[in-house]
């Protein structure tokens, strides 16, 4: 593997495709433009060396202003802060093994926004390093790679702080959006589609919110890891199907909430791992393979309020012995009874099968699915647990679906 990435990088010496010096038409508008002024861009296809902007401006592509590399450097850096970057299509960047090459990147830069404009054949699309206050915004990102080696991520923050990322289009990435060491950001309204690895993945990025945002046929699908303070709401969770795919995999999380979104049609909704001290509320779980995969090592978890409908299993769990609650869910399995009609079971619900626990064990099991020596199974479990996890249990489940 050495050797072949020292060929690799001696082959993309020896083509002569480093970043060559920088010069063209919008570079020089940019030069001799002054702090704060507009630099308007006229409809064509433009193809110069890498442009810089390095004091703030507006440089406003018209319709049909197109930015072409040749793919061999970056298209847009930007080194100032307050600089805003709109209405034009960017292409042309090749992959490297050597660097995270994108379209637009933002270094140091603070308060800037790059806002609707259109990204297709890129390896990144805008990659910020140590930026803030930065707005990302209304932009449709495409690509088509084929394998995750050779792929980079829509739109990537590193060491960043107080971004927005909103409103974006995302289809075909290694990952959609992907945060590393960024606080206290906002990503709503997106969409992040077809992505060879995560629609959406963060690690080391605390106090951030997550809303309104659809993930859907992501290989792997939403992965949350080593994060503090957490907040992902009416967000939806869709077809993230595979052996290692989850509609959101959360690992190592401290504090935060998980409301109203949907996890729809995935291998595993939710898997809940190392992570404790979160409320999981109002969410629907339907026509999923597990629900939720709860593990040992989540401690202090809340569930409540959440509808579980159509799924193979609804929780399950790798213990006997949990530290997370379930109350007032709606589970579709349920068959107990509400005698004093107050829209609440009269007897505890417990989600987990023997099943469930013999395939989590042994995953060939799987293939009596369904089958008359499974519902007897669990039948008697149900009556004399002795496998099942007897402190997992909704007290009062509720007897329809919450509003």
């Amino acid at each position: 593997m050495f050797m072949l990435l020292v060929i690799m990088w001696s082959l993309e010496a020896w083509s002569g495709q480093a970043a060559p010096p920088t010069g063209g038409p919008i570079a020089d508008r940019i030069a001799a433009a002054a702090p704060h002024d507009t630099v308007r861009v006229e409809a064509g296809t433009w193809t110069e060396p890498t442009i810089v902007i390095d004091r703030p401006l507006t440089l406003l592509g018209e319709p049909g202003a197109h930015i072409l590399g040749t793919g061999g450097y970056e298209l847009l850096v930007i080194e100032a802060d307050s600089v805003t970057v709109s209405g034009f299509t960017f292409s042309g960047v090749d992959r490297t093994f050597m660097e995270d090459r994108a379209a637009i990147r933002l270094q140091d830069a603070a308060a800037c926004r790059v806002t609707d404009n259109t990204f297709r054949d890129v390896f990144f699309g805008i990659y910020m390093a140590r930026a803030a206050d930065c707005h990302i915004e209304n932009n449709t990102l495409q690509a088509q790679i084929t394998s995750e080696t050779t792929g980079g991520n829509a739109i990537h923050a590193w060491y960043s702080k107080r971004l927005t990322v909103a409103g974006n289009q995302i289809d075909g990435f290694r990952d959609g959006i992907y945060l590393e060491f960024t606080d206290d950001s906002r990503v709503t309204g997106n969409t992040s589609t077809n992505n060879l690895r995560y629609g959406l993945h963060f690690m080391f990025a605390d106090r951030n919110a997550y809303a309104d945002n659809v993930f859907s046929d992501n290989r792997a699908g939403v992965a949350v890891m080593y994060a503090d303070g957490i907040t992902m709401q009416r967000n939806v969770f869709r077809r993230a199907w595979g052996a290692s795919s989850y509609g959101l995999l959360l690992k190592e999380i401290r504090r935060g909430e998980v409301m109203d979104n949907t996890f729809d049609g995935n291998s595993v909704a939710l898997l809940v791992e190392s992570t404790d001290h979160m409320v999981f509320g109002g969410n629907t779980f339907a026509e999923n393979g597990w629900g939720i995969k709860l593990m040992a090592s989540a401690i202090g978890n809340v569930f409540s309020d959440n509808t579980f409908r159509g799924n193979t299993f609804d929780v399950s769990t790798n213990s006997r012995t949990l530290d997370s609650s379930f109350e007032g869910n709606f589970w579709d399995t349920y068959e107990g009874y509400d005698l004093d009609r107050d829209g609440r079971g009269d007897v505890a619900h417990r989600p987990v099968t023997l099943f469930s626990v013999l395939v989590e064990r042994h995953e060939p099991v799987m293939y009596l699915h369904r089958s008359l020596l499974v519902d007897l199974l669990n039948v008697a479990e149900r009556m004399l647990p002795v496998l099942t996890p007897t402190d997992l249990a909704d007290p009062q489940p509720r007897m329809r679906p919450p509003l």
